[in-house]
């Protein structure tokens, strides 16, 4: 009887982008005969996921899990939007996340951890075959404090903890943590709304400032103001730039006298009993920075009919 080693089911899944065990049961029915393995699986429905891997992937779901001191938020993505709404496709993020408090946000390491008998990549590669679409773990960050909350937000939910843009916010205090959390889900909720670029001005990128006060002055020379005039322009001009992109300078949303986010968090330490410092953010939105494909829908249909 020919000996199926781990290197051989590994070279399967990779030219098939089958589960696991069903490259360990093609190769046992196949006597380890690579190509009648990948018959086998092929006749089975199973090898759907190499076929599919080049697709692109720009719908999906982002999922938030947050547990006391630390929250983390994953992407997820597939073809179509349909398979947002697929049970399976769900539970998949869902425990993705859930994976990703224990273990951290490095993709690989997720998608190495075991969850029951099969790994995180194995779960979706099964699901690939399955659902029939390319499915990709995208991306994965995490927060952390040592005392407080992180609070999550999801916009746009198809099902608890998971949407179309997901928000983690870390809260550094010693406060009442229910306090705490309610501050946490208001600011998370602005984030979404709002979608600053840094926390603060020195948390934003230096050639960014840059360019906005480069624009800023080339503006006022055309105009033919002097220079010691425009370099005061300049810096009035970035001031009202940080209270667009900082999120401690940012008008909070909730607040409807015009109330800064940092005025905002020094006012709710009443409520909280200490001192409140926002230690980071996090606002992952579905797709954003992937390449779309367009496609002529209309067109597909009528080739797919023999229409021209």
């Amino acid at each position: 009887m020919t000996t199926i080693t781990a290197a051989m089911v590994k070279d399967l899944r990779e030219s098939t982008g089958a589960g696991m065990m069903d490259c360990k049961a093609a190769l046992t029915e196949s006597s380890g005969d690579m190509q009648a393995a990948q018959d086998w699986l092929r006749k089975k429905g199973l090898s759907k996921a190499a076929k599919k891997a080049g697709r692109v992937a720009a719908e999906g779901l982002i999922g938030a899990v947050t547990k006391g001191t630390k929250g983390v938020v994953v992407e997820v993505n597939s073809e179509t939007d349909f398979v947002a709404r697929n049970e399976q496709f769900q539970g998949l993020v869902k425990m993705i996340a859930q994976v990703a408090i224990d273990v951290g946000t490095d993709v690989e390491k997720i998608k190495a951890a075991k969850v029951g008998s099969v790994t995180v990549e194995t779960a979706i590669s099964d699901a690939i075959a399955t659902i029939g679409e390319n499915m990709t773990l995208r991306r994965a960050a995490s927060l952390e404090v040592g005392k407080g909350v992180v609070s999550s937000y999801i916009h746009n939910a198809v099902i608890d903890g998971a949407g179309k843009m997901g928000v983690i916010v870390a809260l550094e205090s010693a406060g009442k943590a229910d306090e705490l959390a309610a501050l946490g889900r208001q600011l998370a909720m602005h984030v979404a709304a709002a979608n600053p670029q840094a926390l603060d001005p020195a948390g934003l990128d230096p050639a960014v400032v840059k360019r906005e006060k480069d624009v800023l002055a080339d503006k006022y020379r055309q105009q033919g103001k002097p220079e010691n005039v425009i370099e005061k322009i300049v810096e009035s001009g970035l001031k009202t730039y940080y209270k667009e992109v900082c999120l401690l300078e940012q008008a909070f949303i909730h607040d409807e006298k015009g109330k800064s986010v940092a005025q905002a968090v020094k006012e709710a330490e009443g409520k909280v009993g200490a001192a409140v410092k926002i230690a980071g953010f996090v606002r992952y939105a579905l797709g954003e920075g992937i390449e779309k494909q367009e496609s002529d829908f209309a067109a597909e249909v009528a080739a797919a009919s023999g229409k021209k």
